[in-house]
């Protein structure tokens, strides 16, 4: 899959990290249903892999379905059996290389313009900014990299994620703001209605 050209038609990566597969399994395809069918499921997660396959025998082919906290080669090669379309990894990691060894996209955690370079040599495709540390970071960032494709995540509400998008992200990685407690067996109604909170700051919030 284009995740470049994906981050920048959704604007809005969900991420799931579930404590309960069969719960983590229904927020995934609840979120699609709601139209947030860019969505990372955490390898922290319980049965996360299960999940990853669950979701795409459900979702199909095509769906823009990832594997997130993506750490090691064997991580990588694991969400790729799984399913995985692409992966995200927290930091500069072995899952890099062997995403791109894989023919996997890569949304490389990034914290200082070190760690930019380094996870620009390795492949990455985009690059998540973890923890995010607020719009002026995401600024100071884009000084010397005015040009790439950076993802904040880490405590993105609704508000921030506006915010994140004015300063310029790609787009935005939303965990619990967005999934709350359904991936742990919590209310699908409520959900529902955060994900069309999501989608109307994204939609609404004017491209730089």
């Amino acid at each position: 899959m284009d995740l470049l050209a994906a981050l920048r038609d959704r604007r809005l990566l969900a991420i799931v990290r579930g404590s309960d597969p069969d719960a983590a399994l229904t927020t995934v395809l609840t979120l699609a249903d709601e139209g947030i069918d860019l969505v990372e499921v955490s390898l922290t997660g319980r049965d996360a892999l299960d999940v990853i396959a669950r979701a795409r025998a459900a979702l199909g082919p095509d769906a823009p379905l990832g594997a997130g906290t993506v750490l090691t080669a064997d991580d990588a090669r694991a969400a790729r059996r799984a399913g995985a379309a692409f992966l995200v990894t927290p930091a500069v990691s072995d899952g890099i290389a062997t995403g791109r060894e894989l023919g996997l996209p890569v949304l490389a955690g990034v914290m200082t313009p070190t760690d930019v370079l380094q996870a620009l040599r390795l492949g990455a495709d985009a690059l998540k900014l973890f923890p995010a540390g607020g719009p002026g970071h995401l600024r100071d960032l884009r000084g010397p990299f005015p040009d790439l494709p950076f993802v904040p995540v880490g405590g993105v509400d609704a508000r921030a994620a506006a915010g994140y998008l004015r300063a310029g992200a790609t787009a935005v990685g939303v965990g619990s703001p967005l999934i709350g407690d359904a991936a742990a067996g919590g209310s699908i109604a409520a959900l529902r209605e955060r994900a069309r909170a999501f989608l109307e700051v994204v939609r609404e919030e004017v491209r730089p």
